[in-house]
């Protein structure tokens, strides 16, 4: 017997995280549809239903709610990256915050059971390693990305099942890579290692912010599909629990660059600098010295803990750029 809701929407079906998401859902058995402002097509699985609509235009929303009737709901879509947050608040505001607050409030009028939020690991700011759970956090954020972020996991408390509306649960992702991710395609504030293999395969050298030595807690994507697939079906969750999904371990920057140019381990950033593998960038405002998750909740709320090594991951990546013809 499928333990999947038979009907599944998911927001930013078409993005990188959600599109693995929407084939997932789809080997599991479940009838899925997508809403999604993206335009591109090489994610979208055709075997999906597709909506083009913003979720924060609340009557078109409501559109599909009426017509596809979900029983539970993958809110992965969002306006993401710190940089481009500070640019436009006004719009982060209006697609993280009104648009979740938009799927709840339908969520709870269309009787859907549960939602699934992709939250940030951005809502801690510098803390203490390791990241956990229950530490304090500003409502505010660094950034207006990661404040809307942080706003969407108080619309879950607040609009779900407290006040009659939908079990939900909050998934906050720590830097989530892989295949399918942004680019340089995507603009100058894509994922980092994306643009890692891309200015690798250019034979570029990799553009390392300064000083490189800031710790990220790199988690490979299928590892989170994974983690919402079992939120979904997990009774032990519901009330707005937030709950981290990393990989519980952090690398620099420069083990990236390693990684990526399979660079001995000893190779010191003097000399990746001087042999061209890297160069410096411009500092960026807004983005925390260092990540990394416990994930002890995880385990225990929803049965889950990560499969897929820093290691590993890369060279899935590396695969799967390759037979996209890049030389990497």
């Amino acid at each position: 017997m499928n333990p999947f809701p038979k009907k599944v929407l998911v927001t930013g079906g078409v993005g990188f995280i959600g599109s693995h998401i929407v084939d997932t859902l789809l080997l599991r058995g479940c009838s899925v549809s997508i809403v999604d402002i993206g335009e591109r097509t090489d994610t979208r699985n055709e075997k999906a239903s597709y909506y083009h609509v913003d979720i924060s235009d609340r009557a078109s929303l409501e559109g599909v709610f009426k017509k596809e009737k979900p029983e539970a709901i993958i809110h992965a879509g969002a306006l993401a990256r710190i940089q481009p947050s500070f640019k436009d608040p006004e719009r982060y505001f209006m697609v993280n915050a009104l648009g979740t607050a938009n799927i709840l409030s339908l969520s709870k009028k269309y009787s859907v059971k549960r939602v699934i939020y992709s939250a940030s690991s951005s809502a801690y700011g510098d803390q203490e390693m390791p990241l956990q759970e229950h530490m304090a956090v500003a409502t505010q954020a660094y950034h207006p990305y990661g404040s809307t972020k942080r706003m969407g996991e108080m619309l879950m408390r607040d609009m779900g099942i407290a006040t009659g509306g939908p079990e939900t649960v909050c998934l906050r992702y720590f830097n989530v890579y892989g295949p399918r991710q942004t680019t340089e395609a995507d603009g100058p504030y894509a994922t980092v290692i994306g643009i890692f293999f891309e200015q690798s395969s250019r034979n570029a050298p990799l553009t390392v912010v300064p000083d490189g030595h800031q710790r990220r807690d790199f988690t490979y994507v299928s590892d989170v599909v994974e983690a919402n697939l079992q939120a979904l079906v997990s009774p032990h969750v519901g009330r707005g629990e937030i709950i981290n999904v990393g990989f519980g371990n952090s690398n620099s920057i420069w083990d990236v660059v390693r990684f990526v140019y399979k660079l001995d381990g000893s190779i010191i950033p003097d000399e990746m600098i001087k042999k061209g593998y890297a160069t410096y960038a411009p500092e960026r405002r807004g983005e925390a010295r260092e990540t990394l998750a416990h994930t002890a909740l995880a385990e225990k709320l929803l049965g889950w803990k990560p499969r897929v090594s820093f290691e590993e991951g890369i060279e899935r990546t590396r695969e799967f750029y390759r037979k996209q013809g890049w030389n990497v």
